[in-house]
């Protein structure tokens, strides 16, 4: 008889930690799920006013690149750039645009031959950017995001 209240005792002790419930830390809950996330893809490209009807995301992302490398192309066309060379030349412009919409050049891309023959490109390149219409931001998991891009410039100048 001994021997089974001691039986029971030991398993009534060890059998109560069974019966407890397990705290969630929210903290630990959230750190969980944003490891799921895959934060190199965004819900909705940024856009302009005027790609609005574009169905998919993929086609939204295209309008807005055209968009914004309409105005830099527009905006080099109306310079009078003379150089003593041909200029060929691919430009790639690291863009960032933070959640509120502001658009800024990270970084840029230019062959030292064509920054020998346009000295000044990198601030016309500053300009060009300076009148495009309103951009709205990225949408991830319904919240406006900061994302990064970058935007080719092909330059040819005969």
């Amino acid at each position: 008889m001994n021997r089974l209240v001691c039986l029971f005792l030991i398993v009534l002790s060890t059998s109560c930690n069974y019966f407890e419930k397990q705290k969630v830390n929210v903290e630990d809950l959230l750190e969980e799920e944003l490891q799921t996330f895959n934060w190199n893809d965004v819900d909705t490209y940024p856009t302009f006013s005027s790609c609005d009807s574009m169905t998919t995301k993929e086609e939204g992302k295209m309008c807005f690149q055209n968009t914004l490398l309409s105005y830099v192309n527009q905006y080099l066309a109306n310079q009078n750039i003379i150089v003593a060379e041909d200029v060929n030349d691919t430009i790639r412009l690291q863009l960032i645009i933070d959640r509120k919409g502001l658009l800024k050049i990270d970084d840029m891309v230019i062959k030292a031959e064509t920054q020998f023959q346009i000295p000044k490109i990198d601030s016309l390149l500053h300009q060009s950017l300076k009148n495009v219409p309103r951009i709205y931001p990225a949408i991830k998991r319904g919240q406006q995001v900061t994302t990064a891009f970058e935007l080719p410039v092909i330059v040819e100048i005969d």
